[in-house]
């Protein structure tokens, strides 16, 4: 994928902080070929957004009010192969990060990092490359020295996505809506997710989601 040569890259910025989006927005367009064209603060405005703007790259953030940023990135994947997807969160867990790059993201960076290395990633991406923070380089390759790994592992990012919701306290009803998904197919992979994970109760499965990192107390 090229860049327009008479706009540069092109950047859709996807965070729920207006704080946030504001200062990231003054980093990224202080780069001479850098556009934001867009924001949004949620997964839905983030696809609606992706639609009329069509950017380069889209950075993301994962963590946000309603349906999480893999959502935004399966719908964003599944509409474009060719956009580049970044996302840009808090969050460094393995299983995250897997989550993340399942869904369709193409770089993952922290937002702990300096920001030269979300600058660096978004040229990786729109070069065609995959992209990392040192932070989630080194998580990774940990992991991948772990024996045992982790009890997310077993899950795909739907079921990640879903077990993040209940953990924030969301009803079934709510997840059903905010993934567009039925109350039956949620209770469903209610159901799968503590099988998997051998959690008896939703409150294991908080305690789990808040050990992994995908919630707090």
């Amino acid at each position: 994928m090229t860049a327009s040569q008479t706009k540069g890259i092109s950047i859709l910025l996807v965070d729920d902080h207006p704080v946030v989006r504001q200062g990231y927005r003054r980093v990224l367009e202080h780069q001479d070929d850098f556009q934001v064209v867009a924001e949004a603060d949620n997964a839905a405005d983030a696809y609606r957004a992706f639609k009329a703007h069509a950017p380069d790259v889209v950075v993301m953030d994962i963590s946000m009010p309603g349906a999480s940023g893999l959502e935004a990135i399966r719908n964003i994947r599944a509409r474009s192969s060719d956009t580049r997807i970044l996302v840009f969160s808090m969050h460094c867990e393995a299983a995250q990060v897997k989550a993340a790059f399942n869904a369709g993201a193409n770089g993952y960076v922290t937002k702990g990092s300096d920001p030269s290395a979300l600058i660096r990633a978004i040229r990786s991406l729109v070069r065609g490359e995959q992209a990392m923070s040192d932070d989630i380089a080194r998580v990774l390759a940990l992991e991948s020295l772990s024996p045992s790994g982790s009890v997310l592992d077993q899950l795909g990012e739907r079921e990640i996505e879903i077990l993040r919701q209940l953990a924030a306290g969301a009803t079934t009803e709510q997840i059903a809506s905010n993934l567009n998904l039925s109350i039956k197919t949620v209770q469903n992979y209610h159901y799968l997710i503590k099988t998997k994970t051998g959690m008896r109760t939703d409150a294991q499965l908080v305690r789990l989601a808040v050990e992994c990192g995908l919630a707090s107390l």
